[in-house]
């Protein structure tokens, strides 16, 4: 197996990285997409607005326990379209052998605080 951590990995500019938005987000609905392998639907209120995402954890979390949780969400993607569902955001979460582990602050703080 490879170690990831000596993988030389493309460098991008403070500035493109600036680009980039996170925020803090807190789920207000969940539900499976029925037709779906992998995809939950979220609603998560971000502040000033609600959006909904797509995410496809489906095998690991269940949506019933993901509702009140708050995650870290990139805002300023183009939205997607996937299984005829809107995507309009992307939570954040590690990965370790395929297995999505949702990012979350340390304690709770208000729905769009911004990442920096």
């Amino acid at each position: 197996m490879e170690d990831k951590r000596k993988v030389k990995q493309e460098r991008i500019s403070f500035t493109e990285f600036q680009k980039m938005k996170l925020k803090v987000a807190t789920i207000k609905h969940a539900e499976e997409i029925e037709k779906s392998r992998n995809l939950i639907k979220l609603i998560v209120d971000l502040g000033i607005e609600e959006r909904q995402i797509l995410a496809g954890i489906k095998q690991y979390y269940k949506a019933k326990d993901l509702i009140g949780r708050q995650i870290v969400v990139i805002v300023n993607l183009e939205p997607a379209t996937l299984m005829g569902e809107k995507s309009d955001g992307m939570l954040m979460a590690a990965d370790i052998d395929g297995e999505p582990i949702l990012l979350q602050p340390e304690r709770e703080v208000p729905p769009g605080t911004p990442i920096k």
